[in-house]
């Protein structure tokens, strides 16, 4: 027995002795693994892999003792976890009294001590232990990059593990690592160190007697020089690099007597990259520095940024010069002052004052701008240097504008108080008697007027803005100045020609309305009223399109300056009111006007969601109104009515789908019910009793009027249900739904029964899981396949199919893959087979009047890339099984879906599918065209080398296409030739001569974005294989 456990002991050791005899003799790399995998699995100890080394570790050749220690460092690289105290105690013995060996064995030494770096079960007082022996007998910078890369982790991961311990060491330990760093070259090894760096100050080690040191072993690195070779597998940008270097040179104001003129040094240098390190350096130093730091280079710093803002040609070195300004004034604005210290921020502001005031006053004004962003970078800093520069420079500035005559120099000055005026913004004043712009506040109106008065349209333009800013001011305008504007506003509004002018004065007035809604209500709204009035005289009259024309922008201005709630109060009655003189015959209702009308209610609406006191006032009011006007409107009635056949048009009912939409997506669930109870009711009973004018010939059933009329207001209905919260209950649900059904397979009017469609699927989407819904569902499966078979009916319950399918992908039904084979199906149909090919696009693309987010619809997320991975296979499998005559069917689905699909999840199957987009491309069927060669043109951007397999047949089609009689199809054609570019040169150079012959067609299309198009294109190849290009 004892023999047998003899047997059993030795055989594993013969095993070990026989993988470090492969590895150290046989310089074998695999059983390094091995051995590492044997004594996690237990079957050696660490202890038996170093007695099986023995020989090798006492071996007299240095390469031999080497690989003896890289095999146990590579194991402990993989076991360290395992090893219990007592072993790293005598590990780490054994791995400092090596540092003192042969430079051949010192790299794997080091990545012994990597490894036993990362023990849990280190003693303490090994790691500090282990970094004297590094530092004393190591000369790191002699070693390779991958060694040293190995002592900057040693170093690194004690600082994580064992910081107390390290901090004992003090100052010894920032000395030992600039001795380390000094002279090292690598990038890789660089990012490490300069982390090091920024750790050691940034976790308050000692630096002692070393700060100079410090930094002078990390800023010989400054500004950063490095280009990455290319193809670098390693990835480091200089980008990366400067960052890294910039938060150690950032780190500390112990640097500041150091970095401070090397900075000014290297801003005032030649090289445009240095300039720019540089000032985001001192851009990022100011969040440390005090004013201690900064007192004795103020007068340096200030000539330089100064310099590089008045004389630069780089519109980048300009911005960063202004930003580090900003952040010196910031820097010196937040320092507490001693009672008997120097107010550094006061002479400093003196400074720049004294160099840039004298500018503002020079005639030819050159250096007037710089001078002005130079003042502005300094007073956005702080209050006290906004307070201490604008009562310097508004007097000189207001002064110059008078001075001035001409438009144009008015106008650069009064960009320059606009400037300053943005800047006091940003500062609050609890006295109102210290705001400072409360003295200047007579003259800045005057100006403002004067340049609303001028007859150039850009003063105008800047005096619009600058007053919309002063009026952002807390009690600066008095109720006199406010008049006065809002007389200058209207007219601007109505009197000027130019568009800018008056789209400026309604952005303004909304603006200031929100502010100040008495003086608009006193002085504006009564205008627009009297010119409504005015307007609709002119309409009945049928007078000239330039009455038209002030009509429409009163209509504009009345929803532009409904931006609270009490003007909403008095506009939205005004727009009603108009709508309904026109019903009643008083004003000639043309399309256009009613659009107009119905836009401002838009507009209004959308205003009014941000305040859910609007909100209900805008719903309460405005939908029985437009619903009381539609009912009217498609009673039968023995007098014509003039707005009648208008309200009834399929763009003015889409138009009042939005308002009504709009004014119901944001209402709270609890008034959402409150007008649920009486709309439904409304279309299901003929209930008319909340409706404002209530008096009308017959009942209003649009669910059972055998004309078109009133069965046309299913999509107001449909506007209102599908917006409400989906926690809303719906009265009278099953019968409007059965309604709804029945009315979307009525052949008598299609826009009704495709309102009906749209409804029943935006209820369906919304509805919980449940057998409710599957009753539903079952309702109109059942329609749909007793409406599909031949009959006046199939393209409308086509249109119920798709637009239920729709409802279940979005909320991703079990039953919708049913019904999309079902329309895939019909793509075989020779009747539906185009409808339903366009009908993917539908199933793939964003509505805007149900089934929207904003809508409240169920709308999951990436619904586009499930139906992708469920349909397009069967698609393609259709496709090679369909007819010749129907093949088209297939590619215009699949494009629609391609093109719509998010392009990471494209690329990955683009091989397979590519063949079928290009053969998509000999499609005659523009639509199709159109589809793929938008879903190419960003393919040849982002998989230049799959496309490039098939160049030949791509500039083939492309160069046909360019040809097309659809403009759209010429335009996408040609963009598409421009990203063949994209590909490799090679790939395209024989293609060269062809494509610039062929591209010479289209430079005389008749349409000129078309020759645009063909330029840029023609372009790009002649540019091909160019040096450079």
């Amino acid at each position: 027995m004892a023999a047998a456990a003899a047997l059993e002991a030795v055989a594993p050791t013969g095993a070990l002795w026989g993988l470090v005899h492969d590895f150290v003799m046989g310089q074998q790399e695999g059983p390094a693994d091995q051995v590492a995998a044997d004594v996690k699995s237990g079957s050696y100890t660490v202890l038996q892999v170093v007695e099986a080394l023995g020989s090798s570790l006492e071996n007299p050749e240095p390469r031999t003792r080497a690989r003896g220690i890289q095999l146990l460092s590579q194991v402990l690289l993989q076991c360290q976890s395992l090893l219990l105290e007592k072993e790293v105690v005598h590990l780490i013995l054994f791995y400092e009294n090596r540092l003192k060996d042969h430079h051949l064995v010192i790299p794997s030494v080091l990545q012994g001590l990597r490894a036993l770096s990362l023990c849990v079960a280190l003693p303490p007082g090994l790691a500090v232990s282990v970094l004297k022996a590094i530092f004393q007998e190591v000369h790191v910078q002699s070693l390779l990059q991958v060694d040293r890369h190995t002592v900057y982790s040693i170093i690194t991961n004690f600082m994580q593990t064992r910081e107390e311990e390290l901090k004992g060491l003090g100052a010894d330990f920032t000395f030992g690592f600039i001795q380390v760093m000094d002279g090292e070259k690598d990038p890789r090894n660089l990012l490490v160190a300069f982390r090091i760096v920024h750790d050691l100050i940034s976790r308050d080690y000692s630096l002692g007697p070393f700060v100079e040191e410090l930094f002078e072993v990390t800023s010989c690195y400054f500004p950063i020089d490095f280009t990455p070779p290319p193809n670098d597998p390693h990835g480091i940008q200089r980008e990366d690099l400067i960052l890294s270097l910039r938060a150690v040179l950032a780190s500390t104001p112990q640097f500041a007597e150091f970095l401070l003129p090397l900075l000014i040094e290297k801003v005032d240098s030649e090289i445009l990259s240095a300039k720019l390190d540089s000032l985001q350096t001192l851009n990022a130093c100011c969040a440390v520095y005090g004013q201690k730091e900064l007192k004795d280079f103020l007068p340096s710093l200030w000539a330089s940024i100064r310099r590089e803002v008045f004389q630069t040609a780089s519109e980048r070195v300009e911005a960063d010069g202004l930003a580090a300004l900003h952040s010196l004034t910031a820097c010196l604005s937040r320092s507490v002052l001693r009672a008997d210290a120097e107010d550094l921020l006061d002479s400093f502001l003196s400074n720049i004052l004294q160099d840039c005031r004298h500018h503002l006053c020079e005639p030819d004004m050159k250096l007037v701008w710089p001078s002005a962003k130079l003042l502005q970078a300094a007073a956005g800093a702080s209050a006290r240097a906004c307070d201490r520069i604008t009562s310097n420079v508004l007097p000189l500035l207001l002064e110059q504008f008078h001075k001035h005559g001409q438009s144009n120099q008015r106008r650069t000055i009064l960009e320059m108080i606009l400037g300053f005026l943005k800047l006091h913004q940003k500062w609050s004043y609890e006295d109102k008697d210290e705001r400072p712009l409360n003295g200047f506040k007579d003259q800045l109106c005057s100006l403002v007027f004067m340049a609303l008065t001028d007859p150039s349209t850009q003063l105008q333009l800047v005096g619009i803005r600058t007053f919309a800013v002063l009026g952002a001011q807390p009690d600066l305008l008095s109720s006199g100045d406010l008049e006065l504007a809002v007389g200058h506003l209207y007219r601007l509004s109505f009197l000027e020609e130019d568009s800018q002018s008056w789209v400026a004065a309604l952005e303004a007035s909304g603006a200031l309305a929100a502010l100040y809604p008495i003086a608009f209500s006193s002085h504006l709204v009564p205008k627009l009223a009297e010119e409504l009035r005015r307007g609709e005289l002119d309409l009945s009259r049928g007078d000239e399109p330039t009455k038209r024309s002030r009509h429409l922008r009163c209509l504009q201005a009345l929803s532009a300056i409904s931006t609270h709630p009490n003007i909403v109060k008095e506009t939205l009655p005004l727009l009603l009111q108009h709508l309904c003189r026109m019903n009643k015959g008083t004003v000639v209702a043309e399309t256009s006007e009613v659009l107009a009308v119905c836009q401002s209610l838009q507009q209004v609406a959308e205003k009014c969601q941000r305040d859910p006191e609007s909100c209900w006032y805008f719903h309460q009011t405005a939908v029985p109104c437009l619903l009381a006007l539609a009912v009217q409107a498609s009673m039968p009635e023995k007098e014509h009515s003039v707005l009648r056949k208008v309200l009834l048009e399929d763009e003015v009912l889409a138009a009042l789908v939005s308002v009504i939409g709009t004014a119901t997506t944001h209402l709270s669930p609890d008034l959402a019910a409150q007008s649920v109870a009486h709309i439904v009711p409304l279309f299901l009973d003929g209930n008319i009793s909340f409706l404002p004018e209530n008096s009308f010939p017959c009942r209003f059933q649009p669910f059972q009027d055998g004309s078109s009329g009133q069965s046309r207001l299913v999509a107001l209905l449909m506007a209102f249900v599908c917006s409400l919260p989906r926690n809303v209950e719906i009265p009278q649900l099953n019968q409007l739904m059965r309604e709804l059904v029945e009315l979307s397979c009525c052949p008598s009017c299609p826009f009704s029964s495709t309102a009906a469609a749209k409804c029943f699927a935006g209820l369906l989407n919304k509805l919980p899981a449940g057998q409710q819904v599957d009753e539903f569902l079952q309702l109109a499966v059942d329609k749909v396949e007793a409406g599909l078979s031949p009959g006046p009916c199939r393209s409308q319950a086509f249109t119920l199919l798709l637009w239920v399918t729709k409802a279940l992908v979005l909320r991703y039904h079990p039953l919708s893959s049913c019904l999309t084979d079902r329309l895939t199906g019909l793509l075989s149909d020779p009747e539906l087979g185009p409808a339903a090919a366009d009908g993917f696009s539908l199933l793939m693309s964003d509505c805007t009047d149900v089934l929207t987010r904003t809508g409240h619809a169920e709308v999951r997320l990436m619904f586009r890339q499930r139906f992708f991975t469920d349909n397009v296979p069967a698609l393609v499998q259709g496709f090679h099984a369909a007819s010749q005559d129907v093949k088209p069917n297939y590619l215009k689905g699949l494009s629609h879906v391609l093109n719509r699909l998010p392009k990471p999840v494209l690329l990955p199957e683009l091989p397979t599918l590519l063949s079928l987009l290009l053969e998509a491309l000999s499609c005659s069927d523009c639509v199709v065209q159109l589809s793929t060669l938008s879903c190419l043109q960003p393919l040849l951007l982002e998989a230049p080398q799959v496309m490039s397999l098939h160049v030949d047949t791509l500039v083939t089609k492309f160069l046909n296409l360019s040809s097309s009689p659809s403009m759209a199809v010429r335009i996408a054609a040609l963009r598409c030739m421009h990203a063949l570019t994209r590909l490799p040169t090679p790939v395209l150079l024989p293609y060269k001569p062809q494509v610039i012959r062929a591209l010479a067609k289209p430079l005389d299309d008749k349409k000129r974005l078309v020759r645009k198009e063909a330029v840029s294109a023609r372009g790009e190849w002649f540019l091909l294989g160019s040096p450079g290009s």
